[in-house]
């Protein structure tokens, strides 16, 4: 029988007692594939961080069932959570939560070293994932020597570093600038299409062309989920979080060539891969000034 990696069956989760009871999921069910990069989206209070909580086994369900690869896991005690959490998730903050006082190299180390292994083959493994972010001579910095876009980068080479099943993003471009925030979104587009799962919330609707499904919430309840194309934002998304109507190719092209020379003065740099986001009060005057 198929199992999907991720499962989640009727799980609600509530805080408080009595009167002062609030919900933050209320009956969720989800089922992700491995090999999917799924970007969860709504507003704030929607429940998005508390179902990346769950998943990512830091918080239990209330009610229902939560499934790990086909073992049920919202019921583990707080070691056994803490053992799959080491070895089979890689989580990536907003914040870094790197520690300041070691180098680049020392972070990502550092799971290795909760998992017992040998100071060699820490370091040989955490210079690889240095590596393999495009870190490799930035090793022995200090979080305070690196760009936003690169301390991400080393937070996601600690994420890596154990070889887990699932990586668990959590705004992970919430702090960084527009270059910064492709830098890194690229490198987690690289490490899904080598095979590794990857869910990561985001405010920016722009940000799902870099995933393979959209899941909407709002109110503690999934009411939206589309699966889309590679470099595409979805329908539905664009649509809740852009508020306009659907455009032809001709008004993008209006659209851009409106916008540019109000980026240009402000010293914006134009990247031809992609495509300025539009937002409700501003596309909407464009095209009017357009018209006439």
């Amino acid at each position: 029988m198929y199992m999907a990696l991720i499962e989640l069956k009727d799980v609600s989760k509530l805080y408080g007692f009595g009167d002062a009871t609030s919900v933050a999921l209320e009956e969720v069910n989800l089922a992700i594939e491995q090999g999917e990069c799924v970007a969860v989206m709504g507003p704030s209070g929607s429940g998005k961080s508390t179902l990346m909580n769950i998943i990512g086994l830091l918080d239990r369900p209330t009610h229902g069932d939560y499934y790990l690869s086909g073992k049920h896991v919202s019921r583990l005690g707080a070691n056994q959570r803490a053992r799959t959490r080491r070895d089979r998730i890689g989580f990536i903050f907003q914040s870094f939560n790197l520690l300041p006082r070691l180098t680049a190299l020392e972070n990502v180390a550092l799971p290795l070293l909760y998992k017992g292994r040998s100071p060699a083959k820490r370091t040989r493994k955490a210079w690889d994932m240095l590596e393999r972010v495009g870190l490799g001579d930035r090793v022995f910095y200090y979080p305070r020597q690196l760009s936003g876009g690169q301390t991400q980068s080393v937070a996601i080479a600690r994420a890596l570093v154990n070889d887990p099943q699932l990586i668990i993003a959590d705004e992970p471009t919430g702090s960084l600038d527009s270059n910064s925030s492709r830098l890194v979104m690229e490198l987690l587009s690289e490490i899904h299409k080598t095979g590794n799962t990857v869910v990561f919330v985001t405010h920016n609707p722009e940000l799902t062309r870099y995933a393979t499904r959209v899941v909407y919430m709002q109110d503690g309840a999934i009411k939206y989920d589309e699966q889309t194309k590679l470099g595409e934002v979805g329908r539905y998304a664009r649509q809740v979080m852009y508020a306009v109507p659907e455009t032809t190719e001709e008004d993008d092209l209006a659209g851009v060539s409106a916008i540019m020379p109000v980026l240009d003065k402000r010293g914006v740099a134009a990247d031809k891969k992609t495509k300025l986001p539009r937002r409700k009060s501003t596309s909407h005057k464009k095209r009017k000034v357009l018209k006439k």
